[in-house]
């Protein structure tokens, strides 16, 4: 795989990665700000949303690039992850906790995941077609 269609495939996984947490996140905050629900109950959602959307990047990745998913998802992965630290980093000064560093590794694992899923699912499609 070249490196410009690997490239490219990470900037739509992580688009897609971003696009979904955006989304997800003006819709929770509604619900927060008009509604009675409060911010502790829905942190397991929040929690869930965020892997699904990690596995669909992974995907969209994986299925751009059309080989080495595990390779291509893997870098989705590690680079929201270098993002998310960048910012709190640089933002905010915070290094990640122990219990965020554990859950950015399984966010890989997950956009990994995606990324063997997607090459696997997309390949059958333009064999088919």
């Amino acid at each position: 795989m070249g490196t410009k269609k690997l490239g490219s495939s990470i900037l739509y996984g992580i688009l897609t990665i971003f696009v979904l947490i955006t989304i997800s996140s003006l819709i929770l905050s509604t619900i927060l700000r008009y509604s009675e629900v409060q911010e502790n109950s829905v942190k397991l959602l929040v929690t869930i949303i965020s892997f699904i959307a990690l596995f669909i990047g992974g995907f969209v990745c994986g299925g751009k690039g059309q080989q080495k998913g595990w390779i291509s998802g893997s870098l989705t992965g590690i680079t929201y992850t270098l993002i998310i630290f960048l910012f709190q980093f640089l933002g905010y000064g915070n290094i990640f906790s122990g219990e965020q560093l554990i859950y950015h590794i399984c966010y890989i694992v997950t956009a990994m995941m995606g990324g063997v899923l997607g090459v696997n699912i997309m390949s059958d499609h333009t064999r088919k077609a």
